[in-house]
């Protein structure tokens, strides 16, 4: 692991557990938006070596109203959700239309999977953190699981690994991926027991290792889905923005991924 790889790893995730910590919903949703800004850039960018011409101010306009997703209460958003990606769809064609084709159908596809895809899947880390009392202690499920994995992937699959497991990332090693879902359970099952026990919660071990499971599982496909993009676009990394890390995207693929089911997985079996 390089030095710039470890130094920003170092400074990063003090910031992140500041906040998280000893921030609160709307300093969490601003930030978030900040990332989601930065992250469809990154995106829109990735697409256009492609010779793509992707909408990029209807993203940037997407990721900046996360910033306000505690503002508006959340059966608004979830009655409404369904007619606010129609009227994305409609805008979409409508520049279509409007521009005669020189923005094209491939143009809105790309751009339509990417506001998903970045935008709709980071929405998901602001709204676990808004949950009423136990947010701010079940986001760090999230982090342990997909974190925590890569960290175990990458120490026992450079060590030991073997097998490769896929072309689309030919770094990664069966063994590794083996070691990172393991790494990222323990670690969710050790937090799981601090909260019980310092907290007084009443979580199942059963129920959060299965979740913790299933949200390692989830963070590597969305490291294979970041890296499919990239290898499709060409590029080896999204941005030189992060040190030893390439850009925002590269370093919170796995996370972003995972945090639509690790909402509602907790939403279902933990509240």
């Amino acid at each position: 692991m390089g030095i710039k790889r470890i130094l920003s790893g170092i400074f990063g995730l003090p910031i992140i557990a500041l906040l998280l910590v000893f921030g609160n919903k709307y300093i969490l949703d601003v930030f978030l938006a900040v990332i989601a800004i930065i992250s469809i850039h990154e995106y829109m960018n990735a697409m256009e070596k492609k010779d793509l011409k992707p909408v990029k101010w209807l993203g940037y306009i997407l990721a900046a109203s996360i910033a306000g997703i505690h503002l508006i209460p959340i059966d608004i958003i979830s009655r409404y959700l369904g007619l606010g990606i129609m009227a994305i769809v409609a805008i979409l064609f409508t520049i279509v239309i409007v521009r005669e084709m020189k923005t094209n159908i491939s143009d809105i596809v790309v751009s339509l999977f990417g506001y998903i895809y970045i935008v709709g899947f980071i929405a998901f880390l602001a709204l676990l953190y808004g949950l009423e009392n136990v947010g701010k202690f079940y986001i760090w499920y999230i982090f342990l699981a997909t974190w925590g994995c890569d960290v175990f992937a990458f120490c026992i699959g450079s060590k030991f690994g073997k097998h490769k497991f896929s072309k689309i990332s030919p770094n990664k090693s069966i063994e590794g991926c083996v070691a990172g879902t393991l790494g990222g359970v323990i670690l969710v099952v050790l937090y799981t027991l601090l909260l019980n026990s310092v907290f007084d919660m009443n979580i199942s071990y059963l129920v959060m290792g299965v979740i913790g499971f299933v949200l390692t599982i989830l963070g590597q496909i969305g490291d294979f889905s970041a890296s499919a993009i990239k290898r499709y676009a060409g590029i080896k990394d999204y941005s030189n923005l992060i040190p030893g890390h390439g850009g925002m995207i590269d370093r919170i693929d796995s996370v972003i991924f995972a945090a639509p089911f690790a909402y509602y997985l907790v939403s279902i079996f933990m509240l």
